[in-house]
């Protein structure tokens, strides 16, 4: 696909590298001459030009993109990138990065915008797509040490419902680290009763991750 990406900060630069590595063809566009870096990602185009202009549109001819990435962090540049390259250039898909939580209400297909993305949304979004009920999600590795950080979505018909998590038999080296309840963060004590679709966080060794599954939701657990 061809890409054209408005911001070459670190974050244009970064989505440009992935996106080049994946085969796609990559134009980067930023007004500040400071950040026209071509030797930073040597295989992408590079164009000195505002991306809220029409006629630097024009030359960068958007009506080629399948893509338009608005990544500056200045979100009125980007909703104005967003609503060009749709209105004006007919591109198939627009991402708007919103680098304000505020503003994301603006980030909508009135203005453009197919795809917003703000990195709280992304890390939510990461772990509530991944999420079945009673299915052990993988957050991530800790580079030091055998442990992962894991989320698992207590089930209605797990046994340890209503049940103290001082209580629960949890295997070895596994601590419940905060359960998320209704969006707040609890700090487990032993005297906490979990409730059925609290998500709770886990640090535990790889190799124990499935017998914690097979504790917690033994009728979900496809080992």
């Amino acid at each position: 696909m061809r890409v054209a990406i408005a911001g070459a900060g670190a974050v244009g630069r970064s989505i440009a590298r992935e996106l080049i590595t994946n085969g796609h063809e990559i134009l980067l566009i930023d007004k500040d001459p400071g950040s026209i870096k071509p030797e930073r990602v040597p295989d992408a185009e590079w164009l000195l030009a505002d991306a809220c202009e029409l006629s630097s549109l024009e030359e960068a001819r958007l009506d080629r993109c399948d893509v338009v990435i608005a990544a500056t962090g200045d979100d009125k540049v980007n909703l104005v990138t967003s609503l060009l390259a749709k209105t004006e250039f007919g591109v198939p898909r627009t991402v708007g990065r919103v680098n304000h939580p505020n503003n994301e209400w603006l980030f909508t297909e009135a203005w453009g915008v197919d795809v917003n993305v703000s990195t709280p949304r992304i890390m939510s979004a990461l772990v509530e797509e991944a999420v079945t009920v009673g299915d052990l999600v993988r957050l991530f590795t800790f580079r030091q040490g055998n442990a992962n950080l894991v989320e698992l979505t207590l089930p209605a018909d797990s046994p340890y419902v209503g049940k103290p998590a001082g209580l629960i038999p949890f295997p070895e080296n596994c601590a419940l680290v905060s359960i998320l309840r209704d969006g707040m963060v609890y700090t487990p004590d032993p005297e906490q009763p979990v409730e059925s679709g609290d998500e709770l966080l886990f640090v535990v060794p790889p190799d124990n991750e499935d017998e914690l599954e097979r504790l917690l939701s033994p009728e979900h657990h496809h080992g």
